[in-house]
This record gives C-alpha cells, structure tokens and sequence, in this order.
C-alpha cells in the first residue's frame, strides 16, 4: 500500500515538474538586473547627455534618442538604463512595503537597457561612446543613466539630462476589439488624463460623411491590484489610465474614420491623429472574410535593448508581416501570452506601441495565458507564478474583449460567416465547470447555415501537440486538456480548434479520440467527421522542440516562427494558410470545401443516439 502510494506521489510531482518546464519560456530581460543591489558611485569625469532633449514636436509618440558617454574607468560590464519617470531615487519606493529599513538607493527597474559597448565597440579602451534609443510617450519624462559593475552589482556613474514628449499625457496606441453585438466596435486608448482633468471621448462617422462624439469610460489601477513581485515593487509603473468607447449601430463594411479625444476643463480639446477601420460584416453575411490568428508573440525592440532579440526574437517579423499585408485582413486573434511583460508593467506600453498600426485599424482579440493570469493563491487554475504577479490585470484592463466578465476570460465573436469561441486555459474547463457549460453554449448556439465555419480558440494545447515537454508527460496535450472538451468538438462539428503556449507550428489530421477521420491532407471535401487542430504558438517568443516521436495524427510540423491565415471566400469554402513571419510566404495550406447538408450529416458522437423506438 504505501509503495502504490509513493509512486502516485511521485508521479504527481513528474507532472508539476513537466508543467514548470512547460512553463518556462525564457527569461524575462529586466528580471536579470539586481535592482536592490543599486548603489551610487559617481565618477567625476563619467558624464551622459542625451539629444534631443524633446520629442515629439512634430506629434510623433515615438522618437529616437542619441546617448553620447564617457567614464574614467570604461568596462565591458558598463551597461545603459532608461528610466521613466525621470526621477528614480529612493524618494520613488513604495512607502507601504511594511519595512523598517531604509529604502535602497534604487526600488524601480529601468524600462529598457542595453550595454554601453552594443554599438561602440571601442568603449572599452577609448572611455567613450554612443548610442541611439527609441522611445515612446509613456506619461512621464525620462533620464538615462550609466551604470558599472554588470547587471548583478549596479552602480550609478553619471545620470542625462531629462528627456520628454510635447505632451507625455497624450492619448496614444487605440487597439479596436469587437463589442457584444456584431454592429459595435469598441476602442480602448491609453493616456495620462484622469477623469478629474478631462472628458474622454471618440469622434467617429462614417468616411467623408457627419461625426459624432461618443463618451469613453476610464479604468486604472494600483499596485495594490498587484499580487505579488515584480508588478508589486521593481517591476510597478503608474498605468495612467486606460479608456475605452463604444461605437454603435455601425453599417456592415462600412469604412470610419475616428480621432481619440480629451476635453479639458479649461476648455481646451487634445486630439490624436485620424484612424479609420472597416465595421464587422452582419452575421452570416458572404463576402470574402480573412482572420489571422498566432499565439505567444510577444514584443522586441527595434533598438536591439533588453537582449530581446533572445528572447522573443520572431517578434517583430510577425508584427511586420502582419502590417504589410494589413488590406488583406479583416480581424486578428492573439491567443495568449500578449508581451510577457511578467509583472515589469512599463512593457505592455511598449506593446501596445508596437501593435498600434494593425490594432488600431482591425479588431484586436485577445486570449488569456499564463504569463498574464498565473499566479499562486489567486483562482488561476495553474498555481504557478507565470505572470510576475499580474493575475490578469494588466490583460483585463489594457484590452477590451466582450466577455460577461473579463476576468472570466472566455467569450464568443461572430465575425461574418465565422463563429469563435475563445477559452480561458488559465480557469478550469472540465465537465461540470461555468466555463464547460459557457463553451457547449457558445457551440451549441452557431447557426451553422449561416455560420458554417466554427472556430474554437484557446492558449494553452487542449487538443494534440508534439511538443517535447508534452510528449515527455505522455498525453500529447495539456493534461486534462481533451479528455472532456472532445465530444463537445465532435457533437458540435467544431471545424478547427487552434492554440499557442507551445511556440512553434502545427497541424493534425481531423481527429476524434486519437483517430484521424480522414487521411486527406490538403482538400477536404464533404463531412470532416473529426476537428484540425492547430498549434500556432510561434507569434514571436523563443521556439519549442518537437519530440523525436512519431505521432501519426501530425500532418506539418513547422520550428519557426509564423501565423495562421483562414479565408473564407463563401459559405462553402475555407482557405487556410500557414506563414512564415521572415518572409510572409505560405508554408503550409488547405482548403474545406463543402455544402450546408455536409455539416448536417451525422457522423460518429455528433448526432442524438436513435433506438428502434425513436
């Protein structure tokens, strides 16, 4: 009895340790520096300027920055740090830690950092250098600092000049996302107005016709919202304030232009430039309808600080992809694992800066993942601390998504002829569950004559992947993950299930219980019998490895990064593409063609049992 008891002890812990493993994308960049461990040591012959001193004169919200250095004792350790607000000494630390202690010199992490040697290669016998920086209106000035003694024993040799935006309250970075009903597009903005300074708004209409003013509501946060470290102490930056409108009864396809707007008390108006989008077409309407769809993408930066490029190094492929072929999409689903910032808040700013082109101009969706919900002690499904101590914060307030409650992650969109149901992975989804029941109605409720291509999308692998750490556990899945979702896929003739967490590319046969339904590859015609499901997890983050084992239901594997394309060009026929984000090329398709009857068919668990009696 007690060795049976040991080894399902044991193998319990195998699991955990399997989900750790799983878990651990990389480290997060601004975690490596030792912020406590801060100590000033000025050099009197150390000195950094920066030029200009302001930005954004011309109403740019990003700019770049020239650093010019020197110190008397130059080390390949010597590295740059980038601090907003510009003001960053001991008088910033949280008065409300419960210490005695007098506070360190230093309790904020920099936004970003790069090594004093990256682009002056002679730093290190010459004294002296340079360096260019982009920066974005983030609400607040900025400074520069020098810093010696590595990442691990940072010590303050000489401090810029201050740096600043025109305006550093500016409403900046709207990122569109489908309302509640088909005719409502919602936009959610970011700036440094509180509803005590002005009255946040849109004015929208249609192209070259009248405008109209609609209100925004407005949301923030405290640290206290925090749950833990960093997002609770060195990774903490004030949010500013997050709003969001709501554009209703819009004419389907119709073109709109809108500006963000902020009336102050004084009278006085502060504008963004124009947008425009395109509303959502009616449900069920046929026209052609194009969606991409990714997972785990992350954000980089184009100056090459935070050693991003080892970290999420697809990143700004993907987002440069996605902008070039932006006439040719319609809606874009993030599933999860949005910038990974993992509780250093200054980077959902960077993110939202650097998808500003496409989701300011297609509707943004977003899925829940670990690293913005994991967090021990907080409801999250997965007791890890995946999120830096975020729980879902950051995620439910920088980004609308039209759930009953956001921080339930799951809801449902229909986008023309296509329904999807999006899940939270990071909440319990077995049988029995609100979300079990929030799912089979979200299926169950798609009328298929109208909406023939069903669509369910989630982070975390639900359904069949290779991925090493998952093949290692023996389940090829997230465990638990298909045992009780299956036959709701099957019952409810789901065409397509997708998902990230494992970043790389891909797809299975359709299948039902660990059973191809069919051995086509490329053109299904006809009932399906089965679900495809697709791993798009390779948006940007460090990639994962496939297991050496050969699993018969993978038809295209794909280690690299890329995104998923789907084209619906009537109610009979589906394209999908997969895409490399080096050079947008399709890498791997197929196409669904079929007829309403098609879908109706029984097939194996998708029809009530009959008797001789019925």
């Amino acid at each position: 009895m007690m060795r049976g008891l040991e080894l399902v002890f044991f193998a319990i812990l195998l699991v955990l340790a399997t989900l750790q493993v799983a878990n651990s994308h990389g480290e997060q960049p601004l975690s490596r520096i030792a912020v406590h461990n801060t100590r000033l040591q000025l050099f009197e012959n150390a000195d950094i300027k920066a030029s200009p001193s302001i930005l954004g004169l011309k109403g740019q919200n990003s700019e770049w920055v020239t650093l010019e250095y020197a110190s008397p004792n130059p080390s390949n350790d010597d590295w740059i740090g980038v601090f907003s607000p510009a003001d960053f000494s001991a008088s910033t630390c949280n008065p409300d830690d419960g210490s005695k202690q007098a506070p360190p010199f230093l309790c904020t992490a920099p936004i970003k950092y790069q090594y004093a040697n990256y682009s002056s290669p002679g730093y290190r016998k010459e004294g002296k250098g340079s360096l260019r920086l982009q920066l974005i209106n983030q609400r607040s000035d900025f400074s520069f600092v020098l810093f010696s003694g590595g990442l691990t024993n940072p010590k303050v040799v000489a401090v810029s000049n201050k740096v600043a935006f025109t305006n550093p309250n500016a409403p900046v970075y709207p990122r569109l996302a489908q309302g509640k009903i088909w005719n409502e597009m919602t936009v959610t903005w970011t700036s440094g107005y509180g509803i005590n300074e002005a009255e946040p708004f849109v004015e929208w209409g249609r192209k070259d016709g009248d405008h109209m003013r609609s209100p925004a509501g407005t949301l923030t946060f405290n640290r206290n919202s925090m749950c833990g470290a960093p997002a609770r102490t060195v990774g903490w930056r004030d949010p500013g304030f997050i709003h969001t409108s709501f554009l209703k009864e819009l004419w389907p396809n119709s073109v709109y232009t809108y500006k963000l707007g902020h009336k102050l008390f004084n009278g006085t108006y502060v504008w963004s430039q124009v947008y425009q989008f395109r509303a959502s077409p009616y449900p069920g309407q046929s026209s052609v309808q194009r969606v991409v769809i990714f997972g785990d993408m992350g954000k980089d930066e184009a100056d090459g600080s935070n050693e991003y490029n080892n970290y999420q190094r697809g990143s700004l492929n993907t987002t440069k992809q996605l902008i070039q072929d932006l006439k040719n999409i319609d809606i874009v689903f993030h599933i999860g694992d949005i910038c990974y910032a993992n509780g250093y808040l200054s980077q959902w700013d960077q993110f939202t800066a650097q998808v500003e082109p496409i989701a300011s101009t297609v509707p943004y969706m977003i899925a829940s993942g670990n690293h913005e919900r994991d967090w021990p002690g907080t409801g999250s499904f997965y007791g890890n601390s995946d999120s830096g101590g975020e729980c879902g914060v950051l995620a439910e307030t920088m980004f609308y998504v039209p759930a009953e409650n956001r921080a339930k992650f799951w809801y449902s969109t229909d986008y023309g002829m296509f329904r999807f149901c999006i899940a939270d992975t990071e909440h319990d989804w077995r049988e029995g569950t609100e979300q079990y029941k929030f799912i089979e109605h979200c299926l169950a409720s798609a009328d298929r004559q109208k909406q023939p291509w069903l669509i369910f999308l989630a982070h975390r692998v639900l359904g069949y992947s290779s991925a090493t750490w998952y093949a290692d556990e023996g389940s090829f899945e997230e465990p638990m993950g298909r045992e009780s979702l299956q036959k709701l896929w099957q019952k409810y003739k789901v065409d397509i299930a997708m998902y990230g967490h494992v970043h790389n590319y891909e797809r299975t046969c359709p299948i039902y219980q660990n059973i191809c339904t069919s051995k086509e590859k490329f053109f299904y015609k006809g009932t399906l019998n089965g679900t495809i499901h697709v791993v798009a997890g390779g948006g940007g983050a460090s990639l994962a490895d496939f297991t050496p084992i050969n699993t018969t239901w993978s038809y295209f594997k794909d280690h690299d990064y890329g995104f998923v394309k789907l084209t619906a060009f009537d109610h009979s026929n589906l394209l999908f593409e997969y895409k490399k984000s080096r050079d947008g090329k399709v890498y791997d398709s197929f196409k669904i063609s079929r007829d309403y009857r098609d879908i109706l068919a029984c097939t194996v668990d998708s029809c009530p049992s009959m008797t001789l009696a019925s």
